[in-house]
């Protein structure tokens, strides 16, 4: 690995003791997990003090779009601080009004009210509530493979493996499969039948739970964490008319597929379709101040005209990540960084990654868009059996842990959840820094290949 500014192990061990010592972190057994101490990132990189620089193929957790330090972002965040910190959210304020129009110019349709919350999770809280008081309905409706986040009804509404811990089976939220053609529930072949039967599949749910009691159905536009599973031409549409059909609120999460992760400013641009409420948070300022929010269709926002909504965050809105806002977004359309994101997928990564399928027993299916891509790592490339079992932990996840290894042995920190590695940086990034991260990818799959029958 490059060292990038001297060595400083000493102040590293501090800042590592006092971690140890004092924070609590997320999803971890405490006492298991080793965290690096991080001195510094610019870009697509980031050190430690020990002076190894990092490829960040992650984007911290997929939301720094803009990468670390953006100089624009930086000097909005501190020309606000200097002009108002912070206040409370129900004052118009300057920030907060520009952010809510910029956004609202780029979300699809008539999604022209944002309501603004600190994160991801608070946003599908509220998109859900707003969903159940505008229908007088109960019930939502989540596909298995999904992340909406980790609050009560956001994690309830999590398909993934971190939900069971908080899962009573009282959070009015019923599950179905999602379209995936490279490991169909529906035996499917084709994209027009894994389509065609996911979509009988949502119907029949729907109607053996009842349409009057659903209020909402909720979807990553691409599911993130669960694999970046772009979904076959026509479900999104299919989706759409179904709950058009039925009176239920349409509930796209583009808290991570959003601002230009696509290759586009949103993900449903890809099908041109446009949901009643729409989630976003992380790189709708790439991270630098915590922010996330709704976006509304006129219909939904109707609902509260002279109802008040009942809702509300201390911090919606908060000037300072407004101001982070403003200058992303100005930021990635001046220096057309979507269009930049497109180009790299188009023409780096995605034939990249698809040459290292080529080359690698482990990889059995590369799929994305923009700087949104998976490899699914399998122990066999014709029964398609992943790499290792569904939520491993300890020795049954050694063959993934190998191959995380060897990506920050190479110099590159690798997005790796169950048997996928994810190729997530930051839409800056340049093709000389994603050839680099393929080249380390290279070399780290022939650790993977090992693992293979």
């Amino acid at each position: 690995m490059t060292p990038h500014v001297a060595p400083d192990p000493e102040a590293g061990a501090a800042v590592k003791a006092a971690d140890r010592a004092h924070v609590f972190h997320s999803w971890s057994a405490q006492e298991l997990i080793d965290p690096l101490a991080v001195a510094g990132a610019d870009g697509s990189y980031f050190w430690d003090y020990d002076g190894n620089r990092y490829l960040d193929f992650t984007s911290g957790l997929v939301f720094t779009n803009i990468g670390y330090q953006h100089p624009k972002v930086v000097a909005a965040i501190q020309e606000q601080a200097a002009k108002l910190t912070t206040f409370a959210p129900a004052f118009a304020i300057d920030v907060r009004s520009e952010a809510a129009r910029l956004i609202a110019e780029r979300t699809p349709g008539d999604l022209d009210k944002i309501f603004f919350t600190n994160g991801g999770a608070e946003a599908i809280e509220n998109a859900i509530r707003m969903a159940r008081v505008h229908t007088g309905r109960p019930k939502v409706l989540s596909a298995y493979r999904s992340y909406h986040g980790g609050t009560y009804t956001a994690i309830n509404a999590t398909g993934d493996p971190r939900r069971w811990g908080s899962d009573t089976g009282t959070a009015g939220v019923v599950r179905f499969w999602a379209p995936f053609l490279y490991r169909s529930p529906f035996y499917a072949s084709t994209e027009a039948e894994e389509c065609a039967r996911a979509l009988e599949h949502l119907e029949s749910t729907i109607a053996f739970e009842g349409p009057a009691t659903i209020a909402a159905i909720v979807l990553e536009t691409i599911p993130g964490t669960a694999g970046i599973m772009t979904p076959p031409p026509g479900y999104l549409a299919g989706v759409r008319e179904i709950c058009d059909r039925h009176g239920i609120v349409f509930v796209l999460d583009e808290v991570m597929a959003g601002f230009g992760r696509t290759g586009k400013w949103f993900a449903s641009e890809h099908y041109d379709v446009v949901p009643d409420l729409l989630t976003f948070a992380k790189g709708v300022n790439s991270g630098y101040v915590p922010l996330g929010g709704v976006a509304i269709s006129a219909a939904i926002a109707d609902t509260f005209a002279t109802r008040p909504y009942p809702g509300g965050l201390t911090y919606s809105g908060h000037p300072l990540a407004c101001a982070a806002a403003v200058a992303t977004l100005t930021a990635m359309a001046d220096e057309k960084i979507v269009e930049h994101a497109a180009h790299i997928g188009e023409d780096v990564l995605g034939p990249g990654l698809r040459e290292l399928a080529d080359r690698h027993a482990s990889v059995g299916e590369v799929r994305g868009t923009g700087v949104f891509w998976a490899l699914d790592l399998v122990r066999n490339k014709e029964t398609r059996e992943p790499l290792v079992p569904y939520n491993a932990t300890g020795e049954a996840n050694a063959p993934m842990a190998a191959f995380a290894a060897a990506c920050k042995k190479g110099g590159l920190w690798p997005f790796v959840n169950m048997n996928r590695t994810h190729a997530v940086p930051a839409c800056t990034i340049t093709e000389a820094e994603a050839k680099e991260g393929l080249s380390i990818l290279d070399d780290a799959l022939s650790v993977a290949d090992r693992h293979t029958v």
